[in-house]
């Protein structure tokens, strides 16, 4: 089966055009100033309209403020708010209670014991998406191109539900989804010519790479 597919960062109509007529089943819309492809909350409503019955519209977030939260909820109307900050299981209750939406947490991850913090948030988050750890001097949170050492997530639950993200691209993919039980992957600067700067041929090289990845092995002679 074909995992979750979310396309994160997007910034234009031709590229969230592309995600959506491959499958993508959520694309992500960054509101994070300092990175590259942060975006108005007024323009990605009108780019996420077409996406609207077919996939999941994800307003990504880092530590934002209730003003910040209210106008993206507003303009927006995503169907999930991705928490990228260091929000706490009280606060991740909070945001769920005041705008009824779904919640996934994300855990940038470089060692074991970033994984631990999961634990208090199984039950609360209704995702996870593990994020390789910033390399230092990063502002970014997210979206460096890096991956981290999947086996790492060998330890969780199986009943656990994560997407998998962190320096994925068309080469690398079919690799992810082998050694992880991710349902789903997130890819950013694995489809770009340059931060923030999506590219449709990449975007079809990326789906292409976890169709082939996702096809069954077809017995010899067959």
């Amino acid at each position: 089966m074909r995992p979750d597919i979310k396309i994160c960062g997007l910034t234009t109509p031709d590229a969230v055009d592309r995600a959506l007529t491959r499958g993508a089943t959520h694309i992500g819309f960054i509101f994070f100033e300092k990175s590259p492809r942060y975006i108005e909350p007024d323009l990605a409503a009108k780019l996420a309209e077409p996406a609207r019955g077919k996939a999941k519209i994800v307003a990504v977030v880092v530590d934002p403020s209730n003003d910040e939260l209210d106008e993206i909820v507003s303009l927006l109307k995503p169907d999930i708010l991705q928490l990228h900050g260091n929000e706490s299981p009280e606060h991740v209750l909070t945001i769920k209670a005041l705008y009824g939406l779904p919640v996934m947490k994300v855990f940038s991850v470089r060692t074991a014991d970033d994984l631990k913090r999961v634990e208090a948030y199984i039950g609360i988050a209704d995702r996870f998406l593990f994020d390789a750890k910033a390399p230092k001097g990063s502002e970014l949170p997210g979206g460096n191109g890096i991956s981290f050492d999947w086996s790492l997530l060998s330890w969780l639950d199986g009943s656990i539900d994560y997407m998998l993200s962190g320096g994925l691209n068309k080469n690398n993919v079919a690799d992810a989804l082998a050694n992880t039980k991710a349902r789903g992957i997130d890819v950013s600067s694995g489809v770009e010519t340059a931060p923030g700067v999506k590219n449709v041929a990449m975007i079809d090289e990326f789906f292409d790479a976890v169709d082939e990845a996702d096809a069954p092995v077809m017995a010899s002679g067959s």
